[in-house]
């Protein structure tokens, strides 16, 4: 029965949950409280995508958007129903996630469910707490503007990346 819940690499790959969830709390903390009321601007005013915009570099911004929906605004919502049914399966997602760790027979693939789990732990606070995930990073070059994203969607997709290459490229037994 434990060992269907707890494996060899669930220390390694929780650890990472956490520490990924801290980086990801602490920077959202940072912009939506300190960062952007010293530059005159509400970051929680949710009337437009780009309210808020401070240059970073030539090709990122700081741009507080609020995301409802999932990666790239897809099954975005306005209502607490969607809200809470992202939750829900997000919550799912997590528990899976976990189950998977547990069964982890190297570091990458701890790894890699640990920042998939942090982040995905991450934006759920924001959903419960802010009814949408602030995101704040904005890419952008040659007058197109990509993604607008967060600590927590960088785990994720680091997460993914490994989870991608441990399914793809190491050989298997």
């Amino acid at each position: 029965m434990i060992s269907s819940i707890w494996g060899r690499f669930s220390a390694l790959g929780l650890l990472i949950a956490l520490v990924t969830l801290i980086l990801d709390q602490a920077s959202k903390y940072w912009v939506l409280y300190q960062f952007w009321p010293t530059h005159g601007c509400d970051p929680f005013e949710k009337t437009g995508l780009f309210q808020c915009r401070v240059e970073i570099l030539s090709f990122m911004d700081f741009t507080m958007a609020w995301n409802t929906g999932i990666s790239y605004g897809l099954l975005a919502n306005n209502g607490d129903l969607g809200r809470w049914l992202l939750i829900g399966f997000s919550v799912l997602a997590i528990i899976g996630f976990c189950v998977w760790l547990a069964k982890a027979e190297g570091r990458l693939l701890a790894l890699s469910i640990g920042l998939i789990v942090g982040g995905a732990m991450g934006n759920v606070i924001d959903r419960v707490f802010y009814e949408a995930v602030a995101d704040f990073v904005s890419l952008h070059g040659f007058g197109y503007y990509w993604y607008i994203f967060n600590v927590a969607d960088v785990a994720i997709v680091a997460g993914a990346l490994g989870l991608l290459y441990e399914m793809v490229i190491v050989p298997t037994k």
